[in-house]
């Protein structure tokens, strides 16, 4: 994959994107979904497939009282643990996946939750965005999640082109230095669920207006639209 070329004037809109993240939303790291280990942080995130970090913390606030261990997932049955999740939505994959997952984190793993990509992503139900979640979380290892706000910001930001998560994922590494790879993650969260929303973007009350490739495209279009009115 050729490496992409950032002009230095790119490379200082993208600090000042980042200066103003920090600015507003600090460099505290936080995690959105409860959790008191790792292999918890693990079955809540493969839970959060489509499905909202709230909701997600409900569910899991009764789950692990009731399951308090790897060992109690990997022996659990398929049809109660479907019930116990079902809310999270695609229940019945997440069940079947779970509990394999917690099987060969035990027989393979030793009962400790691997830490590399691969490892991770050999688990069932865990892709490149949870191993991401757990390897930054817990092993504080600089990582890049893609969500659904990460994916959608990020393009606005103009800091990728791409649709398929993995693709962004890349790019974004090329783009921002590691001291942000978990930040921005959890930045990006904050402002999506607070300015930038998807279905109602606050773009006039949006600190990143004047660095938005979508923000100024957004800005000029209303204002074209005021013009036209008065005219």
């Amino acid at each position: 994959m050729a490496k992409r070329r950032i002009t230095k004037a790119e490379k200082e809109r993208i600090k000042q994107i980042l200066d103003r993240l920090d600015m507003t939303y600090t460099r505290e790291y936080k995690c959105y979904l409860n959790h008191e280990n790792a292999w918890q942080l693990l079955i809540a995130t493969m839970l959060s497939a489509q499905c909202t970090d709230e909701r997600v913390n409900i569910v899991t606030k009764d789950l692990f009282k009731k399951y308090r261990s790897l060992e109690d997932f990997a022996k659990a049955d398929l049809k109660e643990l479907e019930k116990d999740i079902h809310s999270t939505g695609f229940y019945r994959n997440k069940a079947k996946n779970i509990i394999a997952c917690a099987n060969k984190i035990i027989l393979e793993y030793g009962g400790e939750v691997p830490r590399t990509v691969e490892e991770l992503t050999s688990l069932a139900g865990v892709g490149r965005k949870t191993a991401n979640v757990i390897r930054g979380n817990i092993f504080n290892e600089p990582s890049i999640v893609v969500d659904t706000h990460v994916k959608r910001i990020s393009k606005k930001l103009g800091l990728t082109k791409e649709e398929d998560p993995e693709k962004i994922e890349f790019d974004l590494m090329e783009v921002l230095p590691k001291d942000h790879w978990i930040l921005y993650n959890i930045q990006i969260i904050t402002h999506g669920r607070g300015i930038c929303t998807a279905r109602n973007p606050q773009c006039s009350e949006c600190f990143l207006q004047d660095l938005c490739k979508a923000g100024g495209a957004t800005t000029a279009k209303r204002q074209s639209k005021t013009k036209a009115k008065t005219m």
